[in-house]
């Protein structure tokens, strides 16, 4: 599903935000990222997504060489990606519905489509009762389960999210993860960037660590890092 052969990300000025990765997340697999702020982890799930480019090494997803995805075909690629964002993102003049939507009216799905598969997102976060809101009437929480509907709605083979929680209080923290781990048992690839050791240490999932760029351990699942 996932692979980092000897993965270099440079920003301009000389900056290696990355440092010869190498990772294997099998499709169907739930991971967890961690590490201090500035250590790669959004680095790296921008790569997955196309939204930065790495510069040297080879990066495999869902069975493409990324270097081989340009043009058009960056589009295609993301339909099967979902991506949830810290602080959002939400449109806050746009009602909660139209917020999930989004995805969908961009790749030109009919609108009872559309409806259907908004409702079913909303329904699975627990907020169909507020599809009608606006963004900015919704809690933190709430407004991040949006931002979930929002990455799932699509129905992509692989969620990624960039420190999901950072803003919310432990037990909203927690009804997160639970959530994404949800849609990992129904088959959701799933890899999330957070630096919050203790929680994801409860999920009993597997957990990549990262420093200075540099991968730290390559424990395959939970139980070896224990």
């Amino acid at each position: 599903m996932i692979r980092f052969n000897n993965v270099h990300m440079q920003y301009p000025g000389g900056i290696d935000a990355l440092k010869n990765i190498n990772m294997h997340i099998e499709q169907g697999a739930m991971a967890f990222v961690t590490g201090r702020s500035g250590a790669g982890k959004s680095t790296l799930l921008r790569l997955i997504s196309l939204i930065e480019r790495h510069t040297r090494g080879q990066i495999i997803v869902n069975g493409q060489n990324l270097e081989r995805v340009r043009g058009n075909k960056v589009a295609l690629f993301r339909r099967n990606i979902g991506f949830t964002f810290q602080d959002h993102r939400l449109l806050n003049d746009r009602t909660v519905f139209d917020n999930v939507a989004l995805p969908l009216v961009i790749a030109g799905y009919r609108y009872q489509e559309i409806k259907k598969r908004v409702q079913a997102a909303l329904d699975k976060v627990s907020l169909l009762s507020k599809q009608n809101s606006l963004p900015m009437t919704l809690s933190g929480g709430e407004q991040q389960r949006v931002g979930i509907a929002r990455a799932v709605v699509h129905r992509p083979t692989l969620l990624l999210a960039d420190e999901p929680t950072g803003n919310l209080d432990p037990m909203l923290s927690w009804e997160i993860m639970c959530l994404f781990n949800q849609f990992n048992q129904i088959g959701v690839t799933v890899l999330i960037a957070s630096h919050d050791l203790e929680m994801i240490k409860r999920m009993k999932k597997r957990i990549i660590t990262l420093r200075e760029g540099r991968t730290l351990t390559h424990a395959t699942d939970y139980q070896e890092k224990s």
